[in-house]
């Protein structure tokens, strides 16, 4: 065989881009789960890689790419025969390898999010290990090896069934062997939001994804040798990026309507289904196709991820199996709508007539009963030996120090409390003091201290993060010297202002809150708290609170001084 110079170089840009989608997938995992399961998380995503990639070499390959029978190819241990039957124009075998290793690795990957939090760490390598061994390369050459899905003219340009969907299946079984995390569903069945701790985190992996997702569908041409293939490449870029825009689009305003204000976890959901909805058909379209496939997965995804949440109660912490199963086998489907014969076949919408549409139902129903069956025995028989979900203390303790021993994955940074995420909306300032005359006036009592003896009073107060700066500023205006903050969380008999976490309410928000705490003597304490009362006051729920208390008495620990002489600077 000839090598193509401008081929082996963009098979091997998609490999590297490809590759680095285990990063994204990493991080929207992480960011869309609890601190305490971070290094964990980032450990499987780093494993199922390394796992996968030596066992699709010893038998994977062979089995998706041999030249057997229409259902199986062959047992090739190392990759040793000839497969010069299969390999693009210009490819050589190891770059045409390393292409699809990458694609195996990305299906196995998938799982990892809906059975995040609660999977014992040495049963995940053991069933990732079972998708790379066996279960994605049977389905992979029935569609890419020459099998017989390939030969009815089943079309998967890049993966929606045969990596994605092969995914969101085995994440569905799994989640739902495995059983929510602990609190997901209280007594009455409803569903409690469990709240992501690194929305940042989560947005980058998105947008890795999206960067890399021109690697995967584009590079899927093999080959930019050629008029055609450019051609070609240029309209699957196009293509990618389209679907994914119009499905993250649809989402933002579908859940304005629906929860009154857009959801912006969900609407990362929604980009991804939008690319994973694209990849069969993305060579296959046109704009016009590739836009109302975006526009259909952005609805889909929402409607998905509360069905699997809210009606069949299976707890999915990233939205994997409404992402990649759903949008992937309703991707493929759609293909057969859309289609515009630039491929050799016309959807229904083209003139093709329903052929074509039926072969890609067959196509998605056989890769759900391949991938279902298999997966759901390697599940039940892991559940027997090694065990499959973690101890409910190691669950609550967090699987990063269960599983890995490790403390935390964020040594160094303080983290909020994981209850406590999601409640953004009383940590602006009001945009319009109230004046503080509105207020109800406060009714001053002499403390009970025996006559002649110093009073020492402490004043505690809770208010917005976003007035400390100015109440600091009013203390020291008044002589207050010294005081101690504390960030701090809670709610008042209102429990913050309901708020939705991927169309779930949020039960009962912890809000940020600043804790100041003021010893005071001989500045009044009536003038404190007229002070900061001027300053916090708007009139709205959320202004905080002042709590006074007597103190008895006050020591400098450095000096031993007492008293009022402790409360001065020393300078």
């Amino acid at each position: 065989m000839t090598f193509s110079a401008a081929n082996t170089i963009w098979v091997l840009l998609g490999a590297a881009l490809v590759f680095f989608m285990q990063a994204g997938f990493a991080m929207c995992e992480a960011g869309f789960t609890r601190a305490k399961n971070t290094g964990n998380i980032l450990m499987k995503n780093l494993m199922d890689f390394c796992i996968g990639t030596p066992l699709y070499w010893i038998f994977g390959y062979g089995i998706m790419f041999g030249a057997g029978t229409a259902v199986f190819g062959w047992i090739d241990p190392f990759i040793m025969k000839d497969y010069s039957h299969i390999l693009p124009p210009g490819v050589p075998l190891w770059a045409y390898a390393i292409f699809q290793t990458v694609f195996c690795a990305t299906s196995a990957t998938i799982v990892s999010g809906a059975m995040a939090e609660r999977t014992k760490f040495s049963a995940y390598c053991l069933y990732s290990a079972a998708i790379s061994l066996f279960i994605y390369p049977v389905s992979g050459h029935w569609i890419w090896g020459g099998g017989w899905l390939s030969e009815m003219g089943f079309h998967d340009f890049a993966g929606s069934t045969a990596v994605h969907m092969v995914g969101g299946v085995c994440a569905l079984i799994g989640a739902k062997i495995l059983g929510p995390r602990t609190g997901k569903y209280g007594p009455d069945g409803k569903p409690r939001a469990i709240l992501g701790h690194n929305l940042s985190i989560a947005a980058l992996g998105v947008f890795i994804l999206w960067f890399c997702w021109f690697g995967f569908n584009g590079a899927s041409t093999v080959g930019m040798d050629s008029d055609e293939l450019i051609g070609s490449a240029s309209l699957v870029f196009f293509n990618t990026n389209l679907a994914a825009a119009m499905a993250t689009l649809t989402t933002m305003i579908f859940t304005w309507l629906r929860y009154g204000k857009p959801d912006v976890s969900m609407t990362f959901n929604a980009a991804l289904a939008g690319l994973v909805g694209i990849t069969a058909g993305c060579d296959a379209v046109n704009p016009f196709g590739a836009a109302l496939i975006g526009l259909v997965c952005g609805l889909v995804i929402v409607l998905a991820v509360e069905f699997f949440d809210k009606v069949v109660r299976i707890d999915d912490p990233v939205g994997a199996i409404s992402v990649h199963g759903v949008c992937g086998s309703l991707g493929t489907i759609l293909t057969g709508l859309f289609a515009t014969g630039g491929t050799t076949m016309k959807g229904v919408f083209y003139g093709g007539g329903f052929t074509f549409l039926g072969i890609q139902f067959l196509g998605v129903l056989a890769t759900i009963a391949w991938t279902g069956a298999i997966i759901t025995a390697v599940f039940l028989l892991i559940r027997k030996t090694v065990g499959l979900r973690a101890e409910a203390a190691d669950e609550i303790m967090g699987m990063d120090r269960s599983e890995h021993g490790l403390l935390t994955a964020y040594s160094g940074f303080a983290m909020v409390p994981e209850e406590g995420f999601g409640m953004t909306a009383d940590m602006a300032p009001a945009a319009v003091p109230a004046p503080v005359e509105a207020a109800v006036p406060v009714r001053k009592e002499k403390s009970e201290r025996a006559a002649g003896l110093p009073v020492y009073t402490r004043i505690q107060i809770i208010c917005r993060p976003a007035s400390l700066e100015s109440l600091k500023k009013a203390m020291n205006g008044i002589g207050i010297t010294g005081m101690t903050v504390t960030n701090v969380m809670g709610y008042g008999m209102q429990k913050g202002k309901p708020e939705y976490y991927r169309g779930t309410p949020v039960e009962v928000t912890l809000l940020p809150k600043v804790q100041v705490d003021i010893v005071v003597s001989k500045v009044p304490v009536s003038q404190v708290i007229d002070t900061a009362r001027r300053v916090l006051y708007t009139g709205h729920i959320g202004d905080g609170k002042i709590f006074v208390q007597d103190v008895e008495n006050v020591v400098r620990v450095r000096t031993g001084e007492e008293g009022y002489d402790a409360l001065q600077s020393d300078e």
